[in-house]
């Protein structure tokens, strides 16, 4: 059955095992985009949590207030703002924190890329990254935008994730995917395994075995 999330910069790993869930060896997942609403604060729509060496922390990035508000925004016209130079820190956090992860050198010229084009809208960045972690964790997607905005809860585009995936709301997704396993991380050794975080954590450390971590018990099905 098709899913349905919201825009997600770097999105966190649990994010890719629901389109993981949803596909073979054969069939792409169908997956759905809320193009159809307004922006909301303090989302993954504009942040992510990456392992630095003082634990997991949080990069983000500002967005264009329209008179000086972000309320009511159509989150396909919100327009990210480069203007503070947070491309170079983030790039330099992610560098710091990934240098000496096994996979990381293979990724990060093509993944910078990305950040360095400053595409003009928080949706069309998302859209691209989105797409870069797909190919490059081996996912067989059908990736789609919505049409129109439906009631929460309604499978008019499919199992409605919107708003379970949250920076500030626990679930039990990586638990029902049976997905609660650690996979090796550059600072496990200082504070531990720490579960669900961007896509990229999972990438830069198994590579082309992410594909394998995503799909319940390995392997495609």
């Amino acid at each position: 059955m098709p899913v349905l999330l919201n825009t997600a910069f770097c999105p966190p790993v649990e994010y890719f095992a629901l389109m993981a869930k949803e596909m073979t060896a054969t069939r792409k997942a169908l997956v759905y985009i809320e193009a159809c609403e307004n922006y909301q604060k303090q989302s993954y729509r504009n942040r992510c949590h990456f392992y630095s060496d003082t634990g997991r922390q949080a990069l983000s990035f500002p967005i264009v207030h329209i008179d000086g508000s972000h309320n009511n925004i159509p989150i396909t016209e919100v327009e990210v703002d480069y203007s503070s130079g947070w491309v170079v820190r983030h790039e330099r956090a992610i560098v710091s924190a990934y240098r000496t992860s096994a996979y990381f050198e293979y990724y990060a010229d093509e993944f910078f890329a990305i950040l360095d084009s400053r595409p003009g809208t928080l949706f069309s960045l998302n859209w691209s990254l989105t797409e870069f972690f797909i190919a490059k964790t081996g996912l067989y997607v059908d990736m789609r935008r919505t049409e129109d905005f439906c009631p929460f809860g309604s499978e008019m585009y499919g199992v409605d994730y919107r708003e379970k995936i949250h920076p500030k709301k626990e679930n039990a997704i990586l638990h029902e995917l049976q997905l609660e396993k650690p996979y090796f991380q550059v600072f496990s050794g200082k504070y531990g395994f720490i579960p669900n975080l961007s896509i990229m954590d999972l990438l830069f450390n198994e590579g082309p075995d992410s594909i394998l971590w995503l799909k319940e018990k390995g392997g495609l099905v």
